[in-house]
């Protein structure tokens, strides 16, 4: 007993006089953050290489299906080593598209990639709907588990849809539901169940659409320069990728959860000097829904935003609401948004099913011209609402150097007993044309600093007085 009493006291004398170094807290997150994150993201590269897709039987023209040629067109330049494969000016009609590692697609001026809306063109593939994993249509351009891949030009991606091809799958006519409604409640319930992924499939008579541009556990990921219109939903869906960039698009479709750029589950993402005309929201974070999101729980973290263009849309940037897996350090930076059309330019949304901690969310220098329902939305009783066990998070939102000229409100947050939202700070930013009063429900700390919230009837205190005249200069 005697010796192991003065063990311990050794040892007490060695943690007194040798003291474990304290435990490290992670570096707090700031704009430098978002310097380091710029520092990694880097586009592909391509060798001087080109296979034109007239070379493999591609006929312009638009009647003529050139899926076989630009396949061959993208077997040959993979097994080549990489390059490009061109689309040159005029119109093709294709079915999906699928890339390989070291191919960019690359559309030259005046070149239209028109996607043919029948759906035995895009075939069974693993992808991602609305945040579950499923086997179903093909993404019109697609890539699994390829690196160095682009798709590229100032040409167009028409994807064919309208009200009678895939945007008639998600329209609710009379009493009647939507003809997905059946499909996508079963592959919801599908994941909440654990079935495996193989065995969730769709396709055929399912009525799920496919998205417009989907890398899939994709590595160095580059989509610049293109006009995307008519897609059948999202546009631009990375999903489990890393090293994004997007950059120079214009995306003008307004179908239903017609959705600009939705990276989802992705790290280290670039979205840069785009516009935003859309149907649902302009960009959209997001990381898996339900109990599949928590399965694959993975999030999506440091993505930047600068220098965009949001025109209609449910909001400017969104996060959520398939958003499981969570998400933190998004920096939004020089960005323009105005339209009678856009929601809000700011937006969170989950709920008690969905969960996540949404956290590091970061924003300045953006003017806001119109927007219909408030700057800053935060909606944590979306869909499910309260009716669940995983509570969401939303905190350390920062917004500095926003202006303003007309919405409704600055703040719309609602959240539920549980559920936290906390330390939102909003600093040296002008609120004009505010017509309602802002809506704060089961919130935390909000901060404001050298804020001004001007209403669109200017108004004063019963007892105010008129300011003094500002000293004359000498």
């Amino acid at each position: 007993m005697k010796k192991i009493l003065s063990v311990l006291a050794a040892l007490l004398i060695a943690a007194l006089t040798h003291p474990l170094p304290a435990a490290t807290s992670p570096a707090p997150v700031s704009w430098d953050t978002a310097k380091e994150i710029l520092g990694r993201i880097k586009a592909p590269t391509f060798p001087a290489r080109d296979f034109p897709i007239t070379s493999y039987g591609a006929v312009a023209g638009g009647t003529s299906d050139a899926t076989a040629a630009i396949a061959q067109a993208i077997a040959a330049c993979n097994a080549a080593g990489g390059g490009r494969v061109v689309v040159p000016t005029g119109k093709f009609s294709t079915g999906a598209i699928h890339l390989k590692s070291n191919v960019n697609l690359h559309l030259a001026a005046g070149a239209t990639l028109r996607f043919n809306p029948d759906p035995t063109l895009y075939p069974i593939v693993f992808t991602r709907w609305e945040g579950v994993e499923c086997m179903n249509h093909s993404p019109l351009i697609y890539a699994f588990e390829q690196e160095n891949i682009a798709v590229t030009g100032s040409g167009t991606l028409d994807g064919g849809a309208t009200l009678d091809t895939w945007w008639s799958w998600n329209v609710k006519r009379g009493a009647t539901p939507p003809k997905q409604r059946v499909a996508r409640d079963a592959l919801i319930a599908m994941g909440e169940r654990d079935v495996p992924v193989a065995e969730r499939v769709f396709g055929a008579g399912h009525f799920l659409r496919p998205n417009f541009i989907q890398p899939y556990r994709c590595k160095n990921i580059l989509i610049e320069g293109v006009t995307i219109i008519r897609s059948p939903m999202w546009e631009v869906h990375p999903v489990l990728s890393t090293n994004v960039t997007v950059r120079g698009l214009t995306i003008n479709s307004h179908g239903s959860n017609n959705d600009g750029c939705n990276p989802e589950s992705c790290r280290d993402v670039l979205i840069e000097n785009c516009v935003f005309d859309t149907g649902d929201d302009c960009i959209a974070i997001k990381s898996g829904r339900n109990r599949d999101g928590r399965r694959v729980n993975v999030p999506s973290e440091n993505i930047i935003v600068r220098g965009c263009t949001m025109k209609d849309g449910h909001g400017g940037v969104v996060i959520g609401s398939e958003i499981a897996g969570g998400c933190r350090n998004v920096f939004v930076e020089n960005c323009t948004m105005d339209s009678p059309n856009l929601d809000r330019a700011l937006r969170f949304k989950s709920n008690a099913v969905r969960g996540g901690t949404i956290e590091n969310i970061f924003m300045r220098n953006v003017q806001i011209g119109r927007v219909a329902e408030a700057i800053v939305t935060v909606d944590l009783l979306y869909e499910e609402g309260a009716k669940g066990t995983f509570m969401p998070i939303v905190r350390h939102v920062s917004l500095e150097n926003i202006t303003s000229k007309s919405s409704p409100r600055v703040f719309f947050v609602v959240g539920f007993p549980g559920a936290i939202i906390d330390d939102i700070r909003i600093t040296n930013s002008t609120f004009a044309g505010i017509t309602a009063s802002d809506i704060i429900h089961h919130a935390g700390r909000i901060f404001l600093e050298n804020v001004n919230i001007e209403p669109a009837q200017k108004t004063r205190s019963l007892n105010s007085v008129t300011a003094p005249a500002a000293p004359a200069s000498h």
